[in-house]
């Protein structure tokens, strides 16, 4: 189609077709003469009709067209017209010759003059079908516009509106005809008009259809934000020509916030999984407050913070006081003290987040590290003390745009207090964010209550261990002690590491290395048991077999009454097991441990081991390598059944002994072997200071790992001068009474101990004269001289004595009491081949200590 401009007056001529309605409806023409005949046939008319101007040019049209019935009646109307009248009507055709089918033409008749001045008749001729096709049309498509449930509009090659249906009028006001005109900007908001209009001038220029524009805007007296789906085509004429934008509108704001909403509880669902796999993977309460921040922001919220109550960081038991009471002044009015542990934010440069009337008035927010707390009428405070969520809104002039306020509770305890915090811009916390942030804060609750929980426990097993420990550097005749304890770092509970150097009678030692099996205050406690029973076997000056044994047995009744040791021990059957309990469950109990035992005689420079599983002792003689001394190992200790062996070693002057745990040598990155070589390496040539030596070894081995505790036990050997000794054999007979008291007054003399010559002397004539009167065999009487005196008489005879009280009328009776009254410590031990009965003196530093009154008529 091409336009030609006319004249100035605005006259556009259009070049046929002309694509109006007449394309449509098709209306033809033709004229008739004064006589009655066809004058003129327009090609329109040849074209419905079916014959050609030549055809029916100068022919009657009644008799051409219409069939005879109706001819007579026709030819009447012809008549009336040429005289001057009007008519319309509907009159049937059928085509010359019978090629076209019949039809019904609606026909207008004006009279006119014709060239000569006599009357005619122009015809206007429409065909009814067409008509009737075009009201379907017209019918159908008013039904589409005006009745349909979504928004129609049409707007004209200049974007205005130029038609609407009710449906718009009814979200937008006013009925239909009077938003004819307007433009997209009279109901968009700026940014979503220029969208809009954007997209029309696309679609008018290119003919290329937009769907699916999504538009957002709100209706006229409504806040609330809608959402729109618009379809966007090129409307054309008859001829082709565009003629406007078909625009139909679909409100989807319910699918978009179905959509929103999904969306939502699918963000919320992957944040509570990224939760149970990031929260509490640490027994560290900074750590997983931290860890509840990673997941939070910013896929939750854009801001947060974690405050803590101190006395829970401190390790305070008692409970953070409660409004109202009487630690209500101490808390100034406010909340118990907290601890800020944790702050992050998604914002750049974004401050301290604070929620407005949780900080006093004239403070700061609180930083990361800082105890404060929240004033007692605060959302914050509140939500505290009532465990509830409280939502606050954000204050003026704040970036913030809401804060949920969540209290950390966990088994029915306020531990804490997390704040979540959106920024202005983002969405507003929902119903569905609540309960997300109440979850998160349940779960990182619970994981930092376990926390709590954790390190009381822990901190409480490792000082019960540390105090089981040999306190300072124990000290022993006749050796060089040093020892070390590393507790494991990377282990999540305490072990059953010991060690212990106990005195025992005689200047001897017993050294003492042992390790629970198992970890946490449970094993910790087994070890403490089993230490108090080797002191407790050790001052009974059992053999390191029999002390074993006996510690066997008492490692199998660790786990409680009922077990099958105790009740072999009691002579008693065993009972039937109780409902809901088991023999595995029994056994569950019983600990196990490895533990090696040695006594030390300084005086022959002997050693006995007997070893309950342990790994076996390093001994290192000078100028040769590190030995492992080949002590059989046994059962541990809680196994029960197998006998444990002794081994005796004599240990030369200036050797080197060490006991040690498997924390020491064993790692999962070092099998045992390597590791024993490498301790044997790090052992030979030893420097001569002993604490220099433990240092080395812990330098060189590999002890970083943290796996298990360490403990180690090293001795160097230093026996007893032989001038320290004072060693006789005296016969069975009275005078060797006499005998015993004269050697030991030379003794004591060449010692430069004079002050002891004569309490030493009347105890010695005391033990002498028992071992006459009660015992057996030969007598043999021993001094040694260390950092006490100690007096020993050994004789065949198996009875130990027994100190009583002897009667006022009682002569004698009353030796054993003046010893024990006499002297620092006193007792009796078995030998191979009988008892021993020994005193100990302090060595003096002063005047002699000398018995009162009353301790001598304590005797009587």
């Amino acid at each position: 189609m091409s336009e030609i401009p006319g004249t100035a007056s605005g006259v556009v001529w259009q070049s046929s077709p002309p694509g109006s309605i007449y394309d449509y409806i098709k209306v033809a023409s033709f004229s008739i003469g004064a006589d009655g005949l066809v004058d003129q046939w327009s090609r329109r008319a040849a074209e419905l009709f079916g014959v050609t101007a030549d055809q029916v040019r100068g022919k009657d049209p009644v008799q051409a067209f219409l069939p005879a019935e109706l001819r007579s009646r026709a030819r009447r109307t012809v008549a009336e017209i040429l005289d001057g009248r009007e008519w319309t009507g509907l009159v049937p055709f059928r085509a010359p010759g019978g090629e076209h089918a019949e039809g019904i033409a609606e026909i207008y008749v004006m009279p006119s003059d014709t060239g000569d001045g006599r009357p005619g008749a122009v015809c206007i001729v429409v065909d009814v079908r067409a008509l009737r096709r075009i009201e379907s049309d017209l019918a159908a498509s008013q039904a589409i516009f005006g009745q349909s449930p979504f928004g129609f509009l049409l707007f004209g090659t200049d974007l205005t509106v130029q038609r609407t249906n009710r449906r718009f009028a009814a979200v937008f006001g006013g009925v239909a005809e009077e938003h004819r005109g307007r433009t997209v900007h009279d109901y968009l908001s700026r940014p979503e008009a220029d969208r809009m209009d954007a997209a029309l001038r696309r679609v008018l220029e290119t003919g290329d259809p937009v769907t699916d524009l999504q538009i957002t805007g709100t209706a006229p007296g409504s806040s609330d934000r809608r959402h729109w789906s618009i379809n966007l085509y090129r409307v054309h004429g008859g001829s082709g020509r565009p003629v406007g934008v078909a625009g139909l509108g679909t409100d989807v704001t319910r699918r978009h916030s179905a959509a929103r909403e999904a969306a939502n509880a699918r963000r919320n669902l992957a944040i509570l999984n990224e939760a149970g796999a990031r929260i509490g993977n640490s027994l560290d309460l900074e750590t997983t407050a931290r860890e509840l921040l990673d997941v939070a922001v910013p896929g939750f919220c854009d801001l947060a913070s974690v405050d803590l109550y101190q006395s829970l960081l401190t390790g305070d038991e008692a409970p953070p006081g409660q409004y109202g009471s009487a630690h209500a002044e101490s808390y100034g009015g406010g909340s118990a003290a907290l601890r800020r542990v944790a702050f992050a934010s998604a914002v750049s440069d974004a401050p301290l987040l604070t929620t407005p009337d949780c900080v006093p008035d004239g403070s700061a927010p609180a930083a990361v590290g800082e105890v404060h707390r929240f004033p007692f009428n605060s959302p914050c405070a509140g939500a505290l003390r009532t465990a509830t969520v409280r939502t606050v809104p954000g204050g003026e002039g704040s970036l913030v745009q809401s804060t949920l306020a969540v209290p950390m509770v966990a088994h029915d305890t306020v531990v804490g207090l997390v704040q979540f915090a959106r920024a202005k811009g983002s969405e507003p916390f929902g119903e569905r964010d609540r309960a997300l942030a109440v979850e998160l804060a349940a779960r990182a609750a619970v994981c930092i209550d376990n926390a709590r929980l954790y390190r009381r426990e822990h901190e409480r097993a490792l000082i019960l261990q540390r105090s089981l420990l040999p306190p300072g550097d124990p000290e022993a005749a006749g050796l060089d002690i040093a020892c070390r304890y590393l507790p494991g770092t990377t282990t999540t509970e305490v072990g059953g590491d010991w060690f212990d150097v106990i005195e025992l009678p005689g200047h001897r030692t017993a050294l003492v290395v042992g390790d629970v099996m198992g970890r946490g205050l449970r094993a910790a406690v087994a070890m403490g048991e089993l230490r108090t029973a080797v002191r407790t076997l050790a001052l009974l000056d059992l053999e390191p077999a029999e002390v074993l044994s006996a510690l066997d047995e008492i490692a199998r009744g660790l786990g409680g009454p009922g077990t099958p040791s105790q009740l072999r021990r009691s002579g008693a059957s065993a009972a039937p097991p109780r409902p809901g309990s088991s023999r595995e469950a029994d056994l569950s109990e019983v600990y196990l441990a490895t533990c090696v035992y040695a006594v030390y005689d300084p005086v022959t420079r002997r050693c006995t081991f007997a070893n309950a599983g342990h790994l076996p002792p390093v001994l290192v003689e000078p100028g040769e390598e590190a030995l492992l001394l080949d002590v059989p190992p046994g059962m541990p200790l809680g196994v029960g059944g197998e006998p444990f062996e002794e081994v005796q070693v004599e240990l030369p002057e200036g050797a080197l002994l060490a006991l040690y745990t498997d924390g020491l040598v064993e790692s999962r990155d070092h099998p045992l072997d390597e590791g024993l070589q490498a301790f044997r390496d790090a052992l030979t040539d030893p420097g001569p200071v002993l604490e220099d030596v433990c240092d080395q070894v812990l330098g060189r081995l590999d002890t970083r790992h943290g796996e298990d505790d360490i403990a180690l036990l090293m001795a160097r050997i230093q026996g007893l001068p032989a001038e320290a000794v004072g060693d006789w054999r005296l016969p069975r007979e009275p005078r060797s009474v006499g005998r015993a008291r004269e050697l030991t007054r030379a003794q004591l003399v060449s010692w430069d101990l004079e002050g002891l010559v004569d309490t030493v002397e009347l105890l010695v004539s005391e033990l002498v004269t028992n071992a006459l009167r009660y015992g057996e065999g030969e007598i043999r009487l021993r001094l040694l001289r260390d950092r006490t005196l100690v007096c020993e008489v050994w004789d065949a005879g198996l009875v130990q004595p027994r100190r009583r009280r002897a009667r006022d009328t009682d002569e004698g009776g009353r030796g054993l009491q003046l010893v024990g009254l006499l002297s620092a410590g006193w007792g009796s031990r078995r030998t191979p081949r009988g008892k021993t009965v020994w005193f100990e003196l302090g060595l003096p530093d002063g005047e002699p200590a000398e018995p009162t009154v009353d301790q001598l008529l304590s005797m009587f």
